[in-house]
């Protein structure tokens, strides 16, 4: 799921219901068991309430999802090497595929981590030497413990991660988040463009503060000093409840709807939803909104004209949470670029559309 500022919202919001349907099940069991309650209505509702709570997805997913051919695995089967950075961080960095072929990075959005990169794994490690890492306190990489969850920090992780691919020029794939360190990659190493990187492709990624370039920005933009940072600092300060509430909501299917809306289509299968839905599970509400409040201290939007390297632009043409006008606005500002859009694909089509339909 793509953390945009308002899925901390909903979260917080399907959370406490979550949390009051499982308090409420087990308070009408219990006033049964007590007799305060009489008549077997009253257990069968409790029960149902508790049995939701914990077990709600199971009906849900089969009720509106079909069932995929190839259902995305949480799998890691590559090659790995860990990587300590001055800040403490260790990154979980793995590699697939032949080590003579082109290498080429992959940069995971905000929520999930490497094990997102399902399909691309498979599809492309045939030639290409792929290599993934989990972003600072996210997969199998630890925290940073200077709390340092800036988009230049991960540019830089970027670079000691691109200094691994060996002796050949890599190409930066970044979807969401990734695309945003990609571009202040760029910035902060404009002497790597053209020598160890030799292109890049963004995925359903922006330029600038995302909240500026997402659906319904104007709104956004006014909430964002008032309610939303707010919202992010309590979600931090908070982390463990949190991630409880997160986890219940995954158990008893509601987090689906905000991975469905902010990501999807409609036309994912049964497998895609539950399994970005486990992901995002997995990912610490705390990490989540200290990088949320990074991005929106994000801007690149100079930088664009700099890039003097051959970039594929793709985008989603129904993405709410980098809009196509982002996209639009990258392919015409890059020296070298050319923009792919997908057909009815949202910030996750990547996963949705397999293979990919382009126009």
């Amino acid at each position: 799921m793509p953390f945009m500022p308002f899925n901390f919202l909903f979260l917080w919001l399907v959370g406490l219901l979550s949390i009051g349907v499982l308090g409420g099940g087990i308070y009408i069991i219990y006033e049964w068991y007590i007799g305060a309650l009489v008549g077997i209505s009253y257990l069968v509702s409790g029960v149902l309430m508790v049995l939701w709570s914990v077990g709600g997805r199971f009906i849900s997913l089969p009720l509106f999802r079909r069932p995929g051919a190839d259902e995305p695995k949480p799998t890691r089967t590559g090659t790995v090497q860990r990587v300590e950075r001055p800040d403490g961080t260790i990154l979980q960095v793995e590699f697939y595929g032949p080590e003579d072929g082109q290498p080429i990075i992959l940069s995971h959005g905000w929520g999930p981590n490497s094990m997102v990169w399902y399909y691309v794994k498979r599809q492309l490690s045939d030639r290409f030497r792929v290599i993934v890492w989990d972003l600072p306190g996210l997969g199998k990489s630890t925290r940073p413990k200077n709390s340092d969850y800036s988009i230049e920090k991960f540019a830089r992780d970027l670079e000691a991660v691109v200094s691994l691919a060996g002796n050949k020029p890599v190409i930066l794939l970044g979807h969401s988040i990734g695309g945003m360190i990609t571009l202040t990659f760029c910035r902060l190493f404009p002497e790597l463009l053209g020598s160890r990187v030799a292109g890049l492709i963004l995925v359903d990624t922006t330029y600038t503060n995302p909240v500026k370039t997402s659906i319904f920005s104007g709104l956004l933009g006014a909430l964002q000093k008032p309610l939303l940072e707010p919202i992010l600092y309590l979600t931090a300060a908070l982390e463990p409840i949190m991630w409880g509430m997160t986890w219940l909501s995954y158990l008893n299917g509601s987090l689906f709807i905000s991975v469905e809306l902010s990501g999807f289509k409609g036309t994912e299968t049964r497998g895609q939803l539950e399994f970005s839905g486990f992901l995002s599970a997995l990912g610490s509400p705390g990490v989540l909104a200290r990088g949320t409040l990074g991005m929106f201290k994000f801007d690149e939007t100079k930088t664009l004209r700099s890039i003097n390297i051959p970039v594929l632009v793709i985008c989603g043409d129904s993405d709410i949470a980098t809009t196509p006008p982002a996209s639009v606005r990258m392919k015409a500002e890059l020296p070298q670029a050319e923009l792919v859009t997908i057909e009815k694909g949202g910030h996750m089509a990547l996963m949705e559309h397999n293979p990919i339909r382009f126009t």
